[in-house]
């Protein structure tokens, strides 16, 4: 039985929409806004910048961070490493994030971009980013992947008919994962991470990595609802399940994106 979630609160924190807002990722801040509203949850989103405070980051229940050019990304970082360390501590007591395009190369242990120093990360995700060079391609298409996260994929915001997710990647680094990192999806169409080892984003207890932007949510609301779903449970604690919403029209768009590009179930 689905919970009324109309005395709920999500507050969200998306990571320097100045900044990183790269090819329309503030979409995804979109679809997360309204698919609570549609459910009476209220929500207040808080913009991060380089002026916010530690406790501001506290009193947050889901993070995004999009997308970001290297010179963008360079800023950022220096205001993650001095002043935003917290944010491991929210990933790491479970709170939910997203982190989509370039972001997940910041929450990595390095980014080294094709021109300028290496970048030091986080250090959330085992994983490291290399870009080969300006000369190199940039690993650019629309992308089919499947989910290999077992707790997603338990999940009953997924739903029944797919683990599918569908989305389109643009992006000149390559990123390797490490030993104890778990890809987010298998790659079936597209490059992924790195265009070699079939793995798309990463996944550190509740935080999704991905380079499927575009943006990624509207194609794939389920992760969106199972981001909100763990959101208020860890802030209420309690076991907390969304009301279903009619996702017909974006299911038809997946299943239109599998069609033309030769998948079937």
């Amino acid at each position: 039985m689905k919970n009324n979630n109309n005395s709920h609160t999500v507050v969200i924190g998306w990571l320097y929409p100045q900044l990183m807002s790269t090819y329309g990722d503030r979409g995804n801040i979109l679809v997360f806004k309204k698919r609570c509203e549609w459910r009476g949850i209220k929500v207040d989103i808080i913009p991060i910048d380089q002026n916010t405070k530690n406790s501001v980051i506290q009193s947050i229940d889901l993070l995004f961070g999009g997308g970001a050019q290297d010179l963008e990304q360079n800023i950022v970082m220096k205001d993650l490493q001095t002043k935003k360390r917290n944010i491991c501590s929210h990933v790491d007591s479970d709170k939910p994030a997203l982190f989509v395009c370039g972001a997940p190369q910041l929450m990595g242990e390095y980014y080294e971009p094709s021109v300028g120093k290496r970048i030091e990360g986080l250090g959330i995700f085992a994983m490291k980013t290399v870009h080969p060079g300006p000369s190199d391609d940039r690993l650019i298409g629309n992308v089919i992947a499947k989910m290999t996260n077992q707790t997603m994929l338990a999940s009953d915001s997924l739903p029944l008919s797919t683990d599918y997710i569908v989305g389109f990647e643009n992006h000149g680094g390559r990123t390797f994962l490490g030993k104890k990192a778990t890809p987010f999806a298998k790659i079936i169409k597209g490059y992924g991470n790195n265009g070699k080892d079939g793995t798309e984003g990463v996944m550190y207890k509740n935080a999704i990595g991905s380079y499927l932007h575009g943006p990624l949510l509207p194609k794939n609301p389920f992760i969106a609802d199972w981001l909100i779903e763990k959101a208020l449970s860890i802030k209420y604690n309690k076991d907390i399940s969304l009301i279903a919403l009619d996702d017909s029209l974006s299911q038809m768009a997946q299943e239109s994106i599998l069609s033309k590009m030769r998948i079937t179930e």
